[in-house]
């Protein structure tokens, strides 16, 4: 009898911290958004950093919308396809990866594409502004079509849509509350704010994301978000697993256009 009263009242074994696997380390990126000059200082900081650590096998997750508004998508997709000849390097789409892939033959899709941040993209692959500037709706699409290659559309339909490793998954936007992952429509993966962003109890895996710019990065616990909104703040955040540790890492862009990549301290 007092056994079962002392099992009765015995405290319960707390539930272990969420974690990447045992000799891994991950890094994901949030959006990157044509920002070449924060994108390749962020590279450059985490190839030191995971130098510096202790041996492990490393995998780089980009949260998708590499593309749009800022200066140059296309070095951004560039740099990107390079990193990833040289280590594990899994990319997902985001909607601006969506919009840019779906313009191409659609030319009302390609007007919206240009209200949101395409025309920068057009223009880093080397399309004249003025000429550009000065083309009909039909035109302008003509020469994107004429200036991205096959190989840069198909690197950038290759992008996946989750990541997960151990117990976390990575998504660009978000997912929809109450549905098993494996049952999550693209549409939600790559669009969703809301019910997703207030919604407070466990999706299962801790929800890694980009999509809704927050100022710095945001844990949530059930929910990180990492989109710093680096087209506009100069500042993109990279978010570091090892083991049950978060930390982060982030490039910045003073008034001056100097970039520096630093850990960040909340």
């Amino acid at each position: 009898m007092f056994h079962s009263i002392r099992k009765l009242f015995a405290p319960s074994e707390e539930t272990p911290p969420p974690a990447v696997p045992e000799g891994q380390r991950v890094y994901a990126i949030g959006d990157i958004h044509g920002r070449l000059d924060l994108f390749a200082a962020l590279v450059n900081a985490i190839e030191t950093d995971d130098t510096e650590a202790r041996p492990a096998e490393t995998t780089v997750v980009l949260l998708g919308d590499l593309v749009d508004r800022g200066p140059d998508s296309a070095g951004v997709l560039k740099l990107a396809r390079d990193w990833q000849c040289r280590r594990t390097v899994r990319i997902l789409a985001g909607n601006h990866e969506e919009m840019f892939l779906r313009s191409f033959d659609d030319l009302q899709l390609f007007r919206h594409f240009l209200r949101h941040g395409g025309k920068e993209t057009v223009l880093s692959f080397g399309v004249g502004r003025t000429q550009f500037t000065n083309a009909s709706l039909e035109e302008a699409q003509a020469l994107m079509v004429g200036a991205v290659s096959e190989d840069d559309r198909a690197f950038v339909e290759s992008f996946e849509d989750v990541v997960t490793i151990g117990d976390y998954a990575f998504v660009h936007a978000g997912i929809e509350p109450g549905v098993p992952l494996e049952e999550q429509k693209r549409a939600q993966l790559r669009w969703i704010r809301e019910p997703f962003l207030s919604h407070m109890a466990s999706h299962g895996p801790v929800i890694v994301h980009g999509h809704t710019i927050t100022a710095a990065p945001e844990d949530h616990g059930n929910r990180i978000a990492i989109d710093t909104g680096a087209f506009m703040s100069g500042r993109l955040t990279a978010l570091v697993l090892e083991g049950s540790v978060r930390r982060y890492l982030v490039a910045t862009a003073d008034e001056a256009g100097a970039i520096t990549a630093a850990a960040y301290v909340a």
